[in-house]
């Protein structure tokens, strides 16, 4: 079972909300919010024998959000290669426009896409 966080940009950080449960924590990045979620919710759940890590969780965030907090990705070349216009891409990363459902499962896709490329790789000496 994955449990679905709600993670929104703060002055400070992130804050997540655990959905279904009264979780909640902050934390400088999100390596670090992962940590606290998973502290928090084991102590909610722990008087039901319950136990989670870290890939139980479903982080949720929004377009523009996840571009500052992944500025290693190039919004330009995504773009290019989800056979996106890079200025409405760009546009939806400003958050001047809003993505629809679609538009979101593209760019999620290729994103993964990527992830799961640069999981694979490896360097030869």
């Amino acid at each position: 079972m994955k449990y679905e966080i709600i993670v929104d940009k703060t002055s400070t950080g992130y804050a997540a909300m655990a959905s279904g449960l009264d979780v909640y924590t902050t934390a400088e990045t999100i390596t670090e919010l992962y940590t606290n979620l998973v502290e928090a919710i084991n102590y909610a759940l722990e008087e039901k024998n319950i136990t989670i890590q870290k890939k139980d969780l479903q982080l949720r965030i929004n377009l523009p959000q996840f571009f500052k907090y992944y500025k290693v990705l190039n919004a330009k070349v995504l773009a290019e290669r989800i056979d996106i216009h890079p200025t409405l891409l760009s546009q939806y990363v400003q958050g001047k426009k809003i993505p629809s459902q679609k538009q979101v499962s593209r760019i999620l896709q290729g994103i993964q896409e990527i992830g799961q490329e640069l999981a694979d790789l490896q360097f030869i000496q």
